[in-house]
C-alpha cells in the first residue's frame, strides 16, 4: 500500500509542476527579457555618454593643441600590422 501511495504522489506532484510550469514559465522569460532590455539600455546610455563626453574634450584639447603649438613637425603613422594578401585555390 505504500509503494501505490508513493506512486500517486509524485505523479501528483509531477502534475503539478508540469501545469505550473505552463503558467509560470511565460512569466519569468518576460521578466528576464525585460531585465535584459534595461541592462541593454543602461550600456547603450553609458557608452553614449561616454562618447559624447570625450568627443567634448577631444574637441577642445585638439583646439587648445593647434592654437598653441602651429609649428610642430606632424607625427608618423603607426605601423599596426603586415597585410597579407590571400588567394583562393580552386581543387578540380
Amino acid at each position: 500500500m505504500g509503494f501505490i501511495k508513493t506512486l500517486i504522489i509524485i505523479v501528483l506532484i509531477y502534475y503539478a509542476f508540469k501545469i505550473a510550469m505552463r503558467y509560470l514559465f511565460p512569466i519569468l522569460i518576460m521578466k528576464a527579457a525585460k531585465k535584459a532590455e534595461q541592462n541593454f539600455q543602461q550600456r547603450a546610455q553609458q557608452q553614449y555618454n561616454q562618447y559624447n563626453g570625450n568627443q567634448d574634450n577631444n574637441q577642445s584639447q585638439t583646439y587648445a593643441d593647434t592654437s598653441t603649438s602651429s609649428n610642430k613637425v606632424p607625427r608618423s603613422t603607426k605601423v599596426v600590422g603586415e597585410y597579407v594578401d590571400f588567394e583562393e585555390i580552386d581543387t578540380k
